[in-house]
């Protein structure tokens, strides 16, 4: 008798956070899932819990690979400009990507929920905050450092940035290449404050 093949927890969790990044947390049925993951329903179950905790996961491992870009290009760059300009051509390059859906799995997944599914808009919504509360802190860092001046509307930059940011997700999904993108991130830096006398 033929041994049944050892489930891949890993190869199926990648495949349902494709899934759920090509259509959506609500558009994705576990039919789709299972199909994608090549499992029977009640292995979903036993391994992953529901398809809610197993969204979840799957948001958490986009954040671990495809989405690290934005984490790594905050913490790396001795600069809140030289961050936020990296996030931005980074984004460029991961949105429009050919080896995986375009845009980004935290501002796309839950555009169009329902009522039943507000835990996975508010879970989506509070990662975006974080990240834009990140983009504020790098550029108070900027302020700080006296590179920008005391009174610069540092929210005011953080939610711009953010803004452009899920904008180019969108513009991704659209059709937006890469090279477009690209000029998005440097009319975006143009709007960058001048940089105080001692750091031009």
């Amino acid at each position: 008798m033929a041994r049944q093949r050892a489930f891949d927890r890993e190869a199926a969790l990648e495949s349902a956070l494709l899934a759920f990044w090509r259509h959506g947390y609500e558009a994705t049925s576990v039919a789709e899932l299972t199909a994608a993951m090549g499992i029977r329903p009640p292995s979903l179950y036993a391994a992953f819990g529901d398809k809610q905790r197993l969204f979840e996961e799957a948001v958490r491992r986009y954040q671990a690979t495809y989405g690290a870009f934005t984490a790594r290009a905050l913490a790396e760059e001795p600069t809140g400009r030289g961050a936020i300009e990296r996030v931005l051509r980074e984004a460029a390059h991961e949105y429009a990507g050919p080896a995986h859906p375009r845009g980004c799995l935290i501002i796309t997944a839950a555009v169009n929920c329902g009522p039943e599914s507000a835990e996975v808009e508010e879970l989506l919504r509070g990662f975006r905050k974080e990240a834009k509360a990140a983009l504020r802190r790098r550029i108070d860092d900027d302020v700080a450092a006296g590179r920008l001046a005391p009174g610069t509307d540092t929210a005011g930059l953080a939610t711009f940035y953010a803004s452009v940011i899920q904008g180019m997700s969108t513009q991704s999904r659209d059709g937006a290449t890469e090279s477009d993108l690209l000029r998005v991130a440097a009319l975006a830096m143009s709007a960058w404050p001048a940089e105080t006398a001692g750091h031009r």
